[in-house]
């Protein structure tokens, strides 16, 4: 068995972070939403088990991650624990290289992905993934 957290406090506390429905994942949604925009969250990623989607837009394949800044090593705001760094660099390594694959993985299938960090505007964030989604989709009405 590989070494865990530093401490069951640390292991416990960690444990309690939430992986998905987070205030950001909420407010951007509640923005699609009042965009017009339907939805479906947390969905399966096609051909990788045990992953998934924060947002999707299956019939014009898009793809919405909202990535926390510690677990997927945000570049300006991910910090490294010092206690049981080691693991931690690995763990957190691993998280990178999962990000990665999946967006290789959904972007070979024709998929439309869109990562965000968790200090982005909900507000940006929602803007363009509504212009993303405008732009795939086909005109109403009359030709």
């Amino acid at each position: 068995m590989p070494p865990s957290a530093s401490s069951p406090a640390v292991a416990a506390r960690m444990s309690r972070q939430a992986s998905r429905d987070t205030a950001q994942e909420l407010a951007v949604r509640r923005l699609l939403h009042a965009k017009g925009l339907r939805y479906r969250v947390h969905v399966p990623v096609p051909g990788l088990p045990r992953r998934t989607m924060d947002i999707a837009f299956g019939k014009l394949r898009i793809a919405v991650f909202l990535d926390g800044c510690f677990w997927h090593g945000c570049p300006e705001h991910a910090t490294r624990p010092r206690a049981n760094a080691e693991w931690w660099r690995s763990k957190l390594d691993r998280n990178i290289a999962r990000d990665r694959e999946t967006t290789d993985h959904l972007s070979s299938a024709n998929w439309t992905v869109l990562r965000f960090w968790e200090h982005d505007s909900v507000e940006e964030i929602a803007d363009r993934v509504a212009r993303a989604v405008t732009s795939k989709k086909p005109p109403v009405g009359r030709a």
